[in-house]
């Protein structure tokens, strides 16, 4: 197949981006399977759920706050200085999770493009969302279901019949 008959997919396959289109042509591009549909949208909620989830934790943060106080034995440990610290704390966590749900939504859109790549990094933030629950216990019954969301979304990113979707990139 010579190279101005070959299909973006075949151009993936190869390495290479899609064709260029000239102005004000419509790029061809083939429908996503249903899986990677569905896909996208459980990523998209799972960047809202995991965002809502800190909102929350930030919005209810004086309850911990009111909690460690009542349990400080530490005098040089003032409530002004703990009340600081967890609302830099949940501040943190927030931003973050609004960045980590950008990125869902972003990366989602790309994979439900075709774009291997994509798949790959949403592995990974989702890994590092994980671990970042687990390993340092930051984690609420609202981003839980955001984690159980991704896990879901990323499992139908991976079942075979959508393989063909992300071709394998061949290194020359």
């Amino acid at each position: 197949m010579t190279a101005a008959n070959e299909s973006d997919d075949e151009r993936r396959a190869r390495g290479l981006p899609p064709a260029p289109s000239l102005a004000g042509e419509e790029a061809e591009r083939p429908e996503a399977p249903r899986p990677v549909q569905v896909s996208f949208w459980l990523w998209v909620a799972a960047g809202v759920v995991l965002a809502a989830a800190y909102l929350v934790a930030f919005l209810t943060r004086q309850q911990l706050v009111d909690d460690l106080v009542r349990t400080n034995t530490n005098a040089q440990v003032t409530p002004e200085k703990i009340a600081s610290g967890i609302t830099v704390l949940f501040a943190m966590l927030l931003v973050g999770s609004v960045s980590f749900g950008a990125f869902f939504v972003l990366f989602a859109w790309k994979a439900r493009q075709g774009t291997r790549s994509a798949r790959t990094v949403l592995t990974v933030l989702l890994v590092i969302v994980l671990l970042f629950q687990v390993l340092l216990r930051t984690y609420t019954g609202i981003s839980l279901i955001a984690t159980l969301l991704g896990l879901v979304a990323l499992a139908l990113m991976y079942i075979p019949g959508v393989q063909p979707y992300f071709p394998k990139v061949r290194r020359r």
